[in-house]
């Protein structure tokens, strides 16, 4: 009989999160081991569980005993006997920080949970001056399905890995320019009907603050009648093929006004194609 190979045996080490001592397998992220200590209170923004950490927003910084700087809980790997504060002085002090840099040079309005941050951590978005250098951004409607608002875009790269190498292979998406002029475009910062994008949505899925958002949802929040209160989410499979994508459809008075699809799900890990994601108005057609 051929032998079957068995993956080697995962270590546990001990770590312990704000006195509480947890057994966590090898190569887990400081976030993980915190979650799974019960501390759910850790904020971030470029995270996101299905895609690799860039570190790129901050938010999530924590006190590691014996390292000189805090260190990002997303992306910092955990190691045995480690001792980690996630609520210390210096760390809010960071959090409180990071919040004001960033509610200074964007639109953090729509991102969920930063309205709470901002109040845990007593942030002033004003404390720079009323001077903003990514606002008064004209947003980019060069498609009927999703429009593009670099006002409130944090740089965390997420829709450009979504729509890389890591999920979609389309490479529509790049970072141009350097320094103070980085900002995410199509390549070679052409426009976007010109681009190699199709559409997908993935990088709207990604997108952390509504840089990035659904055509449908945003003329709504534009006029005043988005109300997340009002809807409900159902879970269906889309109708478009025999693949098995699940859908979750968001419905505000009776009418689909977006469509997305969970993270964890076996099939899609969040990602849609252009029917799934944007293909429903057929269903409301009367």
């Amino acid at each position: 009989m051929n032998a079957v190979p068995v993956a080697a045996p995962t270590r546990l080490v001990d770590v312990t999160v704000d006195g509480t001592t947890v057994k966590v397998a090898e190569g887990t992220t400081v976030l993980q081991a915190c979650r799974g200590a019960g501390c759910d209170d850790i904020p971030t923004l470029c995270y996101g569980d299905t895609l690799t950490p860039k570190n790129a927003c901050r938010v999530c910084m924590v006190e590691v005993e014996g390292s000189r700087t805090l260190v990002p809980s997303c992306s910092r790997k955990v190691e045995a006997g480690m001792v980690v504060h996630t609520d210390t002085e210096r760390v809010q002090h960071s959090r409180k920080m990071v919040l004001e840099f960033l509610g200074s040079s964007t639109d953090l309005s729509v991102a969920p949970h930063v309205a709470d941050w901002n109040e845990q951590y007593a942030v002033d978005v004003d404390r720079y001056g009323p001077d903003r250098r990514t606002k008064a951004q004209p947003v980019k409607r060069d498609n009927e399905l999703y429009v593009r608002d670099y006002e409130k875009c944090i740089l965390c790269y997420k829709c450009v890995d979504a729509c890389g190498e890591q999920w979609q292979n389309t490479f529509a998406i790049a970072v141009a320019g350097r320094g103070f002029d980085s900002h995410i475009a199509a390549e070679y910062d052409a426009e976007l009907p010109d681009s190699a994008c199709v559409y997908c949505g993935n990088c709207i899925a990604v997108c952390p603050t509504g840089a990035l958002m659904f055509t449908s949802e945003h003329d709504m929040r534009a006029d005043g009648s988005w109300d997340e209160s009002r809807q409900t989410e159902t879970d269906t499979i889309c109708p478009y093929c025999g693949v098995g994508c699940q859908l979750t459809l968001h419905v505000q008075d009776n009418s689909i006004v977006k469509v997305t699809s969970p993270s964890d799900h076996s099939v899609t890990h969040g990602n849609l194609c252009i029917k799934g994601r944007f293909g429903f108005q057929h269903v409301q057609n009367h």
